[in-house]
């Protein structure tokens, strides 16, 4: 059966809307300056230009100081549209300011950056730019200012290189306090939640939940004619063994946990990808620290090699045959030999996303006998140029828009079912963005290893 999650029946295109009428904070500012226009209109010309001045700085600081409270984008309701929000992204200019783009996955058009910028509104620093959008998005964004002298280039394809350079340096908003780590880069990324945004309630560190232990290996692999540091999350002691090592006798442990005549209970499996993002950057060990301590998720141990660089990553997720012999082959013995982990395929997840959801469905699909479990977010499925060669379970997670990927992921998934695979569908309205695969990883694994 297909499942989505998060999806209104409403349109999910993001609208750009034009002028400062249609964002309700800034058409306020607007008010009020012709206001202290009007005011001042029987004044003498100095007298008004002070009186008009002195205004103006009182409305632009309780704008910025509304702005800082309530933190950006400006996010206010549409009337008569329950299902869909105004965003409004500002950025404080100064007189050097030639334009102001944003950079925003699943919003902004790649192609088109000039539609991308904010509008400045006259005789202030308010730059500004407002999107309708369908009240369950999130994405995240970057913004970048461009104080280069002179105007910008007249030309839309120079126009169009200039803004590609100017959105190298795209930095976090400084108005909204959610952040994200990026894949590649030192500086994060901003987020924009929506109110009907699906809920991510095990993202963050859970207070008083046990700790997991996090270590990096480095490891052996021959197959990829190099080494490889691969990091493990073992669950909370109590499920394995302090030192994550054999126990005396040179028989692996549980530590406390139920065994099933004589032999210890065994650790279910997650082979996931990318993991200097997922535990170098985004400390997902909390999330699992919280399952595992509410329930949702059983104990489970974590293997999670890294990517290395992105001319590594995309030649060796890639490369599917010699990628899965890896995990399959090295990685797997090489943990079974340290920790009590189960060989059951049942109980093995393979996950990724990106290329990584495209590498997971190879494993799955090539060596089913290891993985019985593929859970793949916005996987460039186009390229899957196999078939499985028994059913496996399968769960495909994809943001409405990612155009292509989006059908492609529609097609594989019914292609799925027909073949008689276990195979689910779920659909978030956002882009390819690690924003929202955090939480759709999460869902996926309750869903697929969950009690």
């Amino acid at each position: 059966m297909s499942v989505t999650t998060g999806v209104l029946a409403a349109a999910a295109a993001p609208r750009r809307l034009p002028g400062a009428a249609a964002a309700p904070c800034v058409d306020r500012v607007t008010a009020r300056l012709a206001q202290a226009v009007a005011a001042a209109a029987d004044a003498t010309e100095a007298e008004a230009e002070a009186e008009v001045e002195a205004e103006r700085a009182v409305v632009l600081e309780e704008f910025w100081a509304d702005a800082a409270r309530r933190g950006t984008p400006l996010i206010e309701a549409v009337d008569g549209d329950p299902d869909h929000c105004t965003a409004t992204f500002l950025w404080r200019g100064h007189r050097a300011t030639r334009q102001v783009l944003l950079v925003a996955e699943g919003i902004a058009d790649h192609a088109d950056l000039a539609a991308s910028r904010l509008s400045p509104l006259p005789g202030t620093d308010i730059w500004h730019l407002t999107y309708r959008l369908r009240a369950d998005h999130r994405a995240s964004y970057r913004m970048a200012a461009d104080i280069s002298p002179g105007g910008p280039p007249a030309s839309a394809a120079l126009l169009q290189q200039r803004l590609l350079s100017l959105s190298a340096h795209a930095a976090p908003d400084p108005l909204n306090p959610r952040r994200i780590a990026d894949r590649w880069l030192d500086r994060p990324a901003s987020v924009l939640e929506l109110p009907q945004a699906p809920a991510r309630a095990w993202t963050d560190r859970r207070a008083g939940a046990p700790r997991g232990r996090v270590e990096r290996h480095r490891l052996a692999a021959g197959v990829l004619g190099a080494e490889r540091d691969v990091w493990t999350y073992l669950p909370p002691d109590g499920h394995a063994t302090k030192s994550g090592r054999p126990a005396k006798g040179g028989e692996p442990t549980m530590g406390g946990e139920p065994t099933k005549g004589g032999e210890p209970t065994k650790l279910p499996v997650l082979v996931l990808a990318d993991g200097d993002m997922w535990f170098g950057r985004l400390a997902f060990q909390d999330t699992l620290d919280a399952l595992i301590a509410e329930g949702a998720l059983p104990p489970l141990a974590v293997l999670a090699p890294d990517a290395v660089d992105r001319d590594t990553r995309r030649r060796e997720l890639a490369a599917h045959e010699r990628h899965v012999g890896f995990l399959a082959d090295e990685l797997l013995p090489w943990a079974a030999g340290r920790w009590p982990l189960t060989t059951d395929p049942a109980r093995t997840l393979v996950a990724g996303q990106g290329l990584g959801g495209l590498a997971s469905l190879y494993a799955g699909f090539l060596r089913p006998e290891r993985f019985g479990n593929v859970l793949a977010q916005s996987a460039p499925v186009s390229r899957l140029d196999i078939a499985p060669s028994r059913p496996v379970t399968v769960r495909l997670d994809v943001g409405l828009r990612e155009d292509e990927i989006l059908d492609h992921h529609r097609d594989l998934y019914e292609t799925l079912r027909s073949r008689g695979c276990p195979v689910t569908l779920g659909e978030y309205n956002g882009g390819h963005d690690w924003a929202c695969w955090r939480g759709c990883l999460t869902e996926g694994l309750v869903g697929l290893l969950g009690h």
